[in-house]
């Protein structure tokens, strides 16, 4: 589906006019969005915009990491959109002229939505640019990434109580899925970070320098958001460590306190080994009180080295 928003030099704002009539003199900038584009309105990227063929192959190609592409006639931006439930990455394509933008998206994007009713109905469209459109569409993108990095906070708070309250097992998966989570924001945070670095510095970029301002304020989001992923990222190894530490002292209890029966029967079974061999010449075989008396001296010998070993505190778990 193709929307189209034009506005002339009088300021009179247009909506859904036929694609041929931007070429009209009296229009001033334009904005055309393909959402979820059919294979003849993807045509019409080559065959009226005549935008260079390596910009629409990327268009086409699914996913392209964020990037910012100068052409003759226009500048080629890639920019992601993050669905909040499940993470999915949804890829736009912004075209930027001199006096047109062109959004190219797959999927049906509420943010761009938004925007789109934004600037059909606001009565300050007129005086204002396509490049207003272009910042907007980027702020709405980005700031959907909060709720989901805050979601992903109290995913960790609820984890760090049920590291409290000792419930350990099925944690240290959660703690990989929330770190996996966390680097696919990573993936897409860092390189939308570069690209506004890049927009913001940029000598060939399209822009007033009163605009600059605003994009601004989106890299300084994104700086922040990148900080705050680095952090929990940060906060989950830790999570990570100490689980993998508390899981080897428990194993190292369990394994001393093994090894301290084990050396307590060492003895009692040397003994029993060698009362249990079949030699006739063994006097104390023949004697009457010979089974009470080893089996005295095993029980003696096991409970003094059992009370050594429980004074040194090799019993306890601290």
């Amino acid at each position: 589906m193709l929307r189209i928003l034009a506005i002339t030099k009088e300021n009179r704002v247009l909506t859904d006019i036929p694609i041929l009539e931007l070429k009209r003199e009296d229009i001033a900038w334009y904005w055309v969005d393909f959402n979820k584009p059919t294979d003849d309105e993807i045509s019409l990227l080559s065959s009226h915009f005549k935008f260079h063929p390596l910009a629409i192959e990327d268009c086409l190609h699914f996913l392209q990491r964020p990037k910012l592409e100068y052409y003759d006639r226009h500048s080629f931006l890639v920019i992601h959109a993050i669905q909040k439930d499940t993470l999915d990455i949804h890829e736009v394509d912004l075209f930027v002229g001199e006096n047109f933008i062109v959004s190219f998206h797959l999927e049906e994007l509420p943010e761009i939505t938004s925007v789109w009713n934004h600037f059909r109905t606001s009565s300050k469209t007129g005086q204002q640019s396509h490049i207003e459109i272009l910042h907007k569409i980027m702020d709405k993108l980005v700031d959907t990434y909060f709720p989901i990095v805050h979601a992903i906070e109290d995913r960790m708070k609820r984890l760090e109580q049920d590291y409290r309250q000792g419930t350990m097992p099925s944690l240290i998966n959660e703690t990989f899925r929330i770190r996996g989570d966390l680097l696919q924001l990573h993936y897409v945070i860092g390189p939308m970070r570069d690209l506004l670095y890049r927009v913001l510095e940029s000598k060939r970029f399209l822009m007033q320098e009163d605009k600059k301002a605003y994009f601004h304020d989106i890299y300084d989001h994104l700086l922040k958001l990148s900080q705050m992923v680095m952090s929990n990222r940060e906060i989950t190894s830790e999570m990570r460590d100490n689980y993998i530490s508390l899981n080897s002292y428990h194993m190292n209890s369990i394994m001393k306190k093994l090894t301290v029966i084990t050396t307590i029967f060492m003895p009692l079974t040397f003994i029993a080994g060698i009362y249990g061999m079949n030699f006739d010449n063994m006097p104390e075989l023949k004697w009457k009180y010979g089974y009470f008396v080893v089996l005295g001296a095993m029980i003696g010998i096991g409970s003094i080295m059992g009370w050594l070993f429980f004074k040194k505190g090799w019993f306890r778990n601290d």
